[in-house]
């Protein structure tokens, strides 16, 4: 994952300002104020629209809560401020906030994330970021791993594998909701 370590950390503001003026890059701020400069490429775009269609047609059948693209930055407790890939929040947890606080970077830990791994990351990268998600509080944490078709999965506690899997189910977090692996690694 490239940094970019700034002479001091920036502003939601700022960070603001900075995404606005370079689209295609994802950026985001680690708790120590660090930048994490990612490129959005091509493939990795592709799977995250699968992927967010696999959850849409999920969510529009259970109506459980609120899905979110990688262009949505969440500010956890920590003062960090994340964009992953894919993120689900329970409807009554986004309705609690307030439309002001729906705007910008919501304070808010999503109840799941999603991450797919592009070619400038590594997979122990992706792993240190799901631990890192689990440690702010949220529930469940899944890497996807088109290189190697592989899925990862991580909850409090506990970590699962699954090399080249057709599906992986994600209850009870996803309630019913099982991850067409195949249709992401063609």
């Amino acid at each position: 994952m490239p940094f970019l370590n700034l002479l001091r950390p920036v502003s939601d503001e700022e960070l603001r300002q900075l995404s606005a003026q370079n689209p295609g890059w994802q950026l985001e701020r680690w708790e120590d104020g660090r930048l994490i400069v990612s490129p959005v490429g091509g493939e990795s775009g592709h799977l995250e629209a699968l992927l967010l269609g696999q959850l849409y047609r999920w969510n529009q059948e259970k109506g459980l809560g609120y899905l979110f693209s990688s262009s949505t930055g969440f500010r956890f407790p920590s003062g960090a401020v994340l964009s992953p890939d894919a993120a689900f929040v329970l409807r009554h947890r986004w309705l609690a906030l307030s439309p002001e606080e729906r705007e910008g970077f919501p304070t808010l830990v999503p109840d799941a994330v999603f991450e797919i791994r592009s070619r400038s990351q590594s997979l122990e990268e992706l792993r240190q970021k799901a631990q890192a998600y689990l440690a702010q509080g949220v529930r469940l944490a899944v890497l996807l791993d088109p290189y190697a078709h592989q899925v990862e999965v991580f909850r409090p506690g506990r970590a699962e594998r699954y090399q080249d899997p057709e599906s992986v189910p994600l209850d009870p977090e996803l309630p019913g909701f099982a991850l067409k692996a195949q249709e992401l690694f063609l």
